[in-house]
């Protein structure tokens, strides 16, 4: 007797997956909320561009720091990532906590699927779940390209997949969560722990610095915030990818009660052990590539070619509080532009305080010694073209010239546009909501 195949399979496990969606009530009522969050955001977003680019005869800001993706996409999209935080795990987390209350997982253990496909098929009704209610985020997206604005796709699709791991990262933490617990408020409790515990690792990253701000930037609102500034890393992308894969891992692993307590937790094991081996690996991996139209995350081209000639280790030593505004402009400016850049960047915070103010008095605050093949040079300012002019120097290599190095830079125009969101209110606050209850009325019916 032949073995079914794994289409044949699928197809069943999903249909009951998408069934099984439809009738959660936490799904319905996310898609009935996230219309009027998009709307909220989009309507906010729009008004406040329009304000910065002069409608109404007030004062238009430098069209340069005018930007989509920081005008409209990035705004508009943060429904999204309340929406996975606050609304998607008890969607996910009733996935499971209904099998389990209803007795229905002893049926599906008996089922000739294994597990991992089992799991697989409720990530994918969560997936296609998830991709309806995009469709108020394209709607929004589609209504400023009707208004004249502009996108810039590479960046856009950026962001995108920025929200989409991050998505099943809180798939993964729900999924996880209503297997291990003994109940759907349990469950509940566990996730939001969870993101309360990456929030206060954050802050007491940003507080403290040094190896805690290392760890802090692979969670899920710091993970994300590389996706909003336009930039690709793949460590962050394969991180979040590892992580989501680990909460599903684990469901599937405690779903199969037929197992002992002792191989489950053997089982766990194994699973965190290669989740961390994963991680190291892919923390090690420095591709990365820059999205955004006005290359805010690269240094000037002739630069980075010239950098690019420098293979020896760079070690940079700070002294500056993590709560210091100059080590936050130092960071974003220069500091992970070299990183992108150089092959090896070390970075050591030297200072003792969280704010500074108990070693501004001290005479080495403030500075930052760079170390290149035994040599040392030390300067205590964070623009970037004192930097470079002191690595150039550091690295004995001529810097390129003034005029060469911006010859074949695109200037970015900025895109202003001062419009209103028109139809806005209509179509997120009343026809939406109102195709959402139609839609639930219709399912229940049938």
């Amino acid at each position: 007797m032949r073995s079914p195949s794994f289409l044949s399979l699928l197809g069943p496990l999903l249909a009951k997956e998408w069934r099984e969606l439809l009738a959660a009530r936490s799904y319905w009522l996310l898609l009935l909320a996230i219309g009027p969050l998009i709307g909220n955001d989009f309507i906010n977003a729009v008004n406040l561009y329009a304000e910065a680019s002069g409608i109404g005869g007030g004062t238009a800001a430098l069209s340069e720091g005018l930007t989509p993706l920081d005008g409209l996409l990035v705004p508009t999209w943060g429904a999204y990532d309340l929406a996975v935080t606050l609304l998607l795990p008890f969607v996910a987390i009733r996935l499971l906590a209904a099998e389990k209350e209803s007795g229905a997982l002893k049926l599906a253990l008996q089922f000739p699927a294994s597990r991992a496909l089992q799991m697989a098929a409720k990530v994918l009704a969560l997936l296609g779940g998830w991709a309806v209610a995009w469709l108020a985020g394209c709607i929004a997206l589609l209504l400023w390209r009707w208004y004249g604005g502009h996108v810039y796709w590479p960046e856009a699709l950026n962001l995108l997949l920025g929200h989409w791991l991050r998505m099943l990262l809180g798939a993964g933490v729900a999924l996880a969560a209503a297997a291990l617990a003994e109940s759907a408020a349990s469950a509940a409790i566990v996730t939001l722990s969870f993101t309360l515990g990456t929030w206060a690792l954050d802050f007491i990253a940003t507080a403290r610095g040094g190896w805690l701000a290392e760890i802090a930037v692979y969670t899920p609102t710091s993970a994300l915030r590389f996706f909003e500034q336009g930039l690709l890393r793949l460590s962050t992308a394969l991180a979040l990818l590892v992580l989501a894969a680990a909460g599903c891992a684990l469901a599937g692993l405690w779903l199969h009660t037929g197992r002992s307590l002792r191989a489950r937790l053997l089982g766990s094991c194994a699973v965190l052990a290669a989740a961390v081996l994963l991680l190291f690996a892919a923390a090690r991996t420095r591709a990365s590539w820059d999205m955004s139209e006005n290359r805010r995350n690269s240094f000037a081209r002739a630069d980075e070619l010239a950098l690019r000639q420098i293979n020896a280790p760079l070690r940079i030593t700070i002294n500056l509080a993590a709560e210091d505004p100059r080590l936050m402009d130092y960071e974003r400016g220069v500091l992970h532009k070299l990183q992108r850049v150089l092959p090896q960047v070390e970075t050591v915070y030297a200072a003792r305080s969280r704010t500074g103010l108990f070693e501004g008095a001290a005479e080495n605050y403030g500075e930052i010694w760079y170390e290149l093949e035994g040599r040392k040079v030390m300067n205590r300012s964070t623009t970037v073209p004192i930097v470079l002019e002191q690595l150039y120097q550091l690295a004995q290599r001529t810097p390129p010239v003034a005029p060469a190095a911006g010859a074949d830079e695109p200037v970015f125009p900025g895109y202003p546009l001062a419009v209103r969101p028109r139809w806005a209110n209509w179509i997120f606050y009343g026809l939406w909501p109102s195709a959402v209850l139609l839609l639930w009325w219709l399912t229940r019916r049938n």
